[in-house]
């Protein structure tokens, strides 16, 4: 079968629409001299509170590629105030990803800190999770706010973050919906 570059174009095109139809809605917010918010939606078919207990336990929705160790097994959440949003590393060394700051269960989860690339720069974020009950489902927004400063500007900074916390975003509506085995 012969497939021409037009396409080929046309199916990654309907491809990518396909893939944020079924994905998390996002957008970049805003982009400054000195940060970014980001903001996502996403509705998931269960009570808040099963959305906020599966939340809770990133090891089991967090994308392995977007950890230090390559593992989302190495994830917890103490989902208390000053609660560490933690990785262990394989060679007994560890990461802080974030803090809570604000647990409201089955409403609000709020974190502090700067996630992956951003902790090697001058910068911090605040990363709220809303939860809202819609009748059978639950309406998610994520929004993660971060301020500081980096060489270069935030511009494609916001972009790979948004594009990042889309992907988690919609990993925890398939691992919520999906029924344990």
């Amino acid at each position: 079968m012969h497939v021409t570059i037009k396409q080929a174009k046309i199916a990654l095109t309907v491809a990518a629409l396909i893939l944020a139809a079924e994905h998390a809605v996002a957008a970049v917010d805003n982009v400054g001299g000195n940060g970014f918010q980001v903001t996502e939606h996403v509705q998931i078919a269960a009570t808040p509170d099963r959305v906020y207990a599966v939340l809770t336990q990133p090891s089991h929705w967090w994308s392995s590629g977007h950890t230090f160790s390559h593992d989302a097994a190495n994830l917890t959440l103490d989902a208390k105030a000053g609660g560490c949003w933690c990785e262990t590393m394989p060679d007994g060394g560890s990461v802080q990803h974030l803090v809570v700051v604000f647990a409201e269960l089955g409403k609000v989860l709020r974190l502090r800190g700067a996630l992956g690339p951003l902790q090697g720069m001058a910068v911090d974020g605040a990363l709220t999770i809303a939860m809202k009950e819609a009748g059978a489902a639950t309406d998610v927004q994520m929004t993660y706010a971060v301020g500081g400063y980096t060489k270069g500007g935030f511009d494609d900074i916001a972009q790979a973050v948004d594009r990042v916390l889309g992907e988690q975003l919609a990993s925890l509506k398939k691992s919520v919906e999906t029924p344990a085995k």
